[in-house]
């Protein structure tokens, strides 16, 4: 097969693995079950997901500089099997502390070594020009997993119980996810990617190489603090909306069984991924997020006057695609601006700003509930970090060469 064969090849198989990886969203499912089947507290069912996301971050940095040394197969396989592992473990559970081991820590570690291979492995097989529709369709894969994982694991906790689910999920992750894995590689060196096709007459597409920085290069430029704001900011704001639209639909709108709103935003998250990543490619990165800033900053000035269901549709899937637009930019433009070399250490330490951004999400919900005495506090505090962003936006320009070549000979 030809070269553009096998880097299709490698992206179909990220896409298929993250919808694997994105195991991580049946922990909704999970968590009701525990809470009415099981008796466990809401903290209690809540704190295995909790320690998997802190988990996923710290062990996507992990990967990310392990990748980058050693190729990502045999780390994405490592991640893919400790997520199988982890979840077949947590079938024997019966404790909290238990299940904060085999879920929080044994799977989320794998999630954060899968997650972090897949995206620099891709984008070395593809040209340049093609990074944000690559990231986008990657991302997406792990956005879409809660369509099917949600119904999949309501039905198989009902009709086998919470620790046969476990297992058959477990099982599933290691029979579609490792061999996957194991087809993922780097070119060989010397590789180069074919350019677009273009129409006769037209230039080439030309994309400026950027400079491969280390992350204490990175450390060193501005452009990265901004981009750590923004993507902080972003988040916050859109997973405050993610991880409670179920109470405010129930709140503000007076329905207490919107659960359907969950799904509408893994759908309109993973659409915006794709989408944003073929924006990004065409207007660069940086307009890209501008839009989707402006877009959510409206959005959330407006949340609290969404007192119908059709218009908490509208504000969830607005919030759904601002949010998914952060996980396929962000990569890409870590990519742009520092090099594909040290890609997986680098966008490890930028990821940082996701978790920061939950907890921030988190903070501002719990500081609303209490001053405010419901969401709009938390609305209103989220414009204004999105406001914070548009700016940062327009001021963020592309490292110029110049400033690379000093930072690298330093």
């Amino acid at each position: 097969m030809s070269k553009i064969d096998k880097a299709m090849r490698i992206l179909i198989a990220g896409f298929c693995i993250n919808l694997c990886l994105g195991i991580l969203y049946a922990w909704s499912v999970f968590n009701k079950a525990l809470v009415s089947e099981w008796g466990w507290s809401a903290a209690d069912a809540s704190s295995p997901y909790a320690i998997a996301t802190i988990t996923f971050s710290i062990c996507l940095l992990v990967a990310g500089v392990l990748q980058d040394r050693m190729g990502p197969r045999n780390i994405l396989i490592l991640g893919a099997t400790l997520t199988g592992l982890g979840m077949i473990a947590s079938s024997f559970a019966e404790s909290v502390m238990m299940l904060n081991i085999t879920f929080g820590m044994i799977t989320g570690a794998g999630i954060g070594f899968g997650y972090a291979c897949l995206s620099p492995s891709a984008m070395k097989w593809f040209h340049p020009s093609k990074k944000g529709m690559v990231n986008g369709l990657i991302a997406a894969g792990f956005g879409l997993a809660a369509v099917y994982l949600a119904p999949l694991t309501s039905s198989l906790i009902g009709s086998m119980g919470i620790s046969s689910a476990f297992m058959v999920l477990g099982v599933g992750v290691l029979i579609i996810a490792v061999p996957l894995a194991a087809t993922i590689n780097n070119p060989p060196a010397g590789y180069q990617p074919e350019a677009p096709k273009v129409k006769a007459g037209q230039a080439p597409v030309q994309v400026k190489k950027a400079a491969d920085m280390s992350w204490k290069a990175m450390l060193k430029t501005p452009q990265f603090y901004s981009l750590w704001v923004m993507y902080a900011f972003a988040a916050a704001a859109g997973l405050m909306i993610i991880g409670n639209i179920t109470n405010i639909a129930s709140v503000q709108a007076n329905l207490p069984n919107a659960v359907y709103l969950a799904s509408l935003l893994a759908i309109f998250n993973s659409g915006g991924r794709i989408a944003a990543g073929i924006l990004s490619d065409k207007i660069g990165g940086v307009r890209t997020l501008m839009l989707a800033f402006i877009l959510q900053g409206v959005n959330m000035v407006l949340f609290s006057t969404f007192t119908s269901e059709f218009m908490l549709i509208i504000g969830t899937a607005v919030a759904a695609v601002g949010y998914g637009t952060l996980l396929a930019v962000f990569p890409s433009l870590t990519a742009e601006y520092y090099g594909l070399k040290n890609y997986g250490t680098n966008y490890g330490v930028l990821y940082t700003s996701w978790g920061i951004g939950g907890a921030i999400g988190a903070a501002i919900v719990g500081y609303s509930m209490t001053h405010g005495g419901g969401y709009n506090l938390a609305y209103t505090i989220s414009a204004v970090m999105m406001g914070v962003c548009i700016v940062l936006s327009l001021v963020t320009k592309p490292i110029t060469e110049e400033k690379a070549a000093e930072l690298k000979a330093a």
